[in-house]
């Protein structure tokens, strides 16, 4: 057993028997490490042949490949000791590393400088250290030796800026590239994870360069094509690399994002005045005079939707989103001029204050889209949550913004949005977009047709469906309660439409001719068993049962007919315009009894509703108006918070918790049968 600390140290050979050596007794304590171990493994007296962990150590110079195989097993096993690590590093212990040249057991020798490299000791080595570089960029080499070397690799960029730029000369791109396209996973992870070191380490510029030269050799391409849409599962690992990919290809769009609009530059000037005049058809400027023009240009900028339209930089002032969003209004206004156009010119020419600004719009939605794919900030360490839709485009923030500002007209319209809505309509459409990408969607034609059917009405019943669940009235234990205590208001629900109906209600009454001038009146008599009817006057309320001399058994009633089915309102087909037969259609019920019928026509949706719910009471049949419905709902829903006050902020468990299983006997209960003496 070796135990090695900057103090002590100590040999075993066999159980129970151990000697300890202090570091003091060698007078040079910057002796390499073969100075040390081979005195104490030849000078005790033991054979070479004792397996002993130090003298394994000693054993890597060994001339058979067998004992160097052990030896550096061994070797990696007790790496991870932190104190152990610094101190064989610090004796210079990893030269011993390099010294072998036999490639067939060089993989047990990565082993072991991966686990050192991870223990901050990475500053002792070089590239050049073991020909890392040579079997990297060789075309045929054993996948588990490239997988090392690329670890190792790795851990020297991240360790320190002179290591990255030795890996950065001795590893060329082109063989980067060529790991990534290979079919074995673990090889294509670290080869990711070693170019994302090399672009997170990278300068500004160096880092352009090299996403330069990846976007000319179509890894994105490849990465959507091998990668994303493989056959196999997304890896955890190759999900973090992925998204720090994306992290930091977004990042490059920050500093226009920084950057706020410069009134005195004309090439900025020159995209804003393009932005107007790809919108209106403008007669030739140059035959105006200045005051004419000026007017013009501030006029048709108001109708852009700048706030200040005078000058309309300024609306561009406020960073972020700074000179991005100038930059997305041109890519829309030319990359697709045709839905540009439609969207100006369809909201400019609008009076009734529903009109949808586009550049205010157009600044806010870009601020949006940077803070939902967080823009500005550097990519997290444990972070794996990337957009597959992000490698199936080159231009992925310019083209979500042309999709997403046409949602947002399409928003604006459903929500009859006004400017003192706007806030209200961002708020829509953030969520529309943040739902949309969640799905991770693959494509851009897949995230345009998903997010156009996620609709105002959908958000708000989403909204609707999350508050249920967040008040856990959507829980299994919480719809069961509901299921039992629908029969009793279902009842308490029948009994108001009976007593409803015995208070009585006044129709119009409908003659041969169709004509609605009398009126008469209504009600249940107060067993049940009667209708009672008869002509009233317009002034009458609320006429004493004896007045009314017509009535109806009940039990004659043979069935109830409403809307259209009813006969006179066949009958009246075609003789009335849509809208007014259907409004009329709407509230009408026709009661059949014996040989008799008798139609009525209600004013309210609600007498309409009681009376339909009250006949098929008394007619034993189900109940199924729509204020019916709406009642039950809230009376349920009262019912429930009442009977859920005192559980909360105490989580109701989906499942009932199980019941155990009877004690074998019941001797330890007490018997209450027999009195006290």
């Amino acid at each position: 057993m070796l135990i090695l600390s900057a103090v002590r140290w100590s040999v075993g050979w066999s159980p129970g028997r151990a000697r300890w050596f202090s570091l003091s007794c060698f007078s040079d304590h910057q002796k390499p490490l073969t100075c040390w171990v081979h005195p104490v493994c030849t000078g005790q007296g033991q054979p070479h042949k004792t397996q002993t962990r130090l003298q394994r150590f000693y054993f890597v110079l060994n001339k058979y490949a067998g004992v160097r195989c052990d030896s550096l097993k061994e070797l990696a096993s007790v790496s991870t000791d932190v104190t152990f690590a610094q101190e064989f590093i610090s004796r210079d212990g990893h030269l011993l590393l390099i010294s072998p040249t036999d490639s067939l057991k060089l993989f047990s020798v990565m082993v072991a400088a991966t686990r050192l490299a991870e223990l901050s000791a990475m500053q002792r080595f070089t590239v050049t250290d073991f020909k890392i570089a040579g079997f990297v960029n060789a075309k045929s080499t054993d996948a588990s030796i490239q997988q090392v070397c690329l670890d190792i690799l790795e851990s020297m960029v991240l360790s320190s800026h002179s290591l990255f730029l030795q890996v950065k000369q001795e590893i060329t791109m082109e063989r980067l590239i060529a790991h990534l396209q290979v079919t074995n996973q673990q090889i294509q992870t670290k080869a990711m994870a070693l170019l994302m070191a090399l672009l997170q380490t990278a300068g500004d510029s160096d880092r352009k360069d090299m996403f330069d030269f990846l976007t000319k050799k179509n890894v994105r391409q490849y990465i959507y094509k091998n990668i994303i849409h493989s056959s196999g599962s997304v890896q955890d690992e190759m999900a973090h690399y992925l998204y720090v990919l994306q992290s930091v290809t977004l990042n490059l769009q920050e500093p226009r994002m920084r950057t706020p609009l410069d009134c005195c530059s004309q090439e900025q000037r020159d995209i804003l005045h393009g932005l107007r005049q790809a919108a209106f058809e403008t007669e030739s400027e140059n035959s105006l005079s200045h005051e004419r023009r000026r007017s013009l240009c501030a006029k048709e900028f108001r109708k852009l939707g700048f706030s200040n339209n005078s000058n309309p930089g300024q609306d561009l002032s406020r960073t972020p989103p700074g000179l991005l969003a100038l930059d997305t209004m041109y890519y829309f206004a030319t990359r697709y001029p045709d839905a540009y156009s439609r969207f100006v010119l369809e909201n400019s020419s609008r009076e009734d204050k529903h009109e949808c600004p586009f550049a205010r719009s157009s600044i806010q939605l870009t601020l949006i889209l940077c803070e939902i794919l967080r823009i500005g900030e550097p990519p997290s360490e444990t972070g794996s949550g990337y957009h597959p839709i992000f490698f199936s485009q080159d231009r992925l923030m310019e083209e979500l913004f042309c999709v997403c500002i046409q949602l947002l007209n399409k928003t604006w319209k459903e929500m009859r949005a006004t400017q003192e809505d706007f806030d209200k309509v961002m708020q829509v459409v953030r969520e529309q977009i943040t739902r949309t990408l969640s799905s991770k969607p693959t494509s851009l034609e897949l995230f345009k047709n998903k997010v156009n059917a996620l609709n105002y009405s959908e958000i708000l019943k989403l909204r609707q469906t999350e508050r249920l669940h967040q008040e856990e009235t959507l829980a299994p234990p919480v719809l069961e309660l509901k299921e039992r205590l629908k029969p009793e208001l279902l009842e308490l629900i029948r009994q108001q439409r009976l007593n409803r109906l015995c208070q009585g209600t006044m129709f119009r009454k409908i003659s041969s001719r169709r004509r609605q001038d009398k009126l008469w009146y209504c009600r249940l008599s107060p067993n049940h068993k009667m209708l009672h009817y008869g002509d009233v006057e317009e002034d009458t309320e609320n006429p004493p049962i004896e007045t009314l001399q017509e009535k109806i058994p009940v039990a004659d009633i043979k069935g109830l007919l409403t809307g259209k089915d009813c006969p006179h309102m066949k009958e009246n087909k075609g003789k009335q315009n849509k809208s007014k037969r259907c409004s009329v259609t709407s509230f009408s019920f026709f009661v059949i009894y014996g040989e008799e019928t008798k139609s009525n026509q209600l004013p309210l949706r609600l007498q309409f509703c009681l009376w339909t719910d009250g006949l098929s009471v008394l007619l034993g049949r189900e109940m199924s108006s729509e204020s019916m419905r709406s009642e039950l709902e809230i009376l349920l829903s009262m019912e429930i918070k009442l009977r859920l006050l005192d559980l909360e902020n105490v989580p109701i468990p989906d499942n009932a918790p199980v019941v155990p299983k009877p004690p074998s006997n019941f001797n330890f209960c007490y018997d209450f049968s027999q009195t006290e003496q």
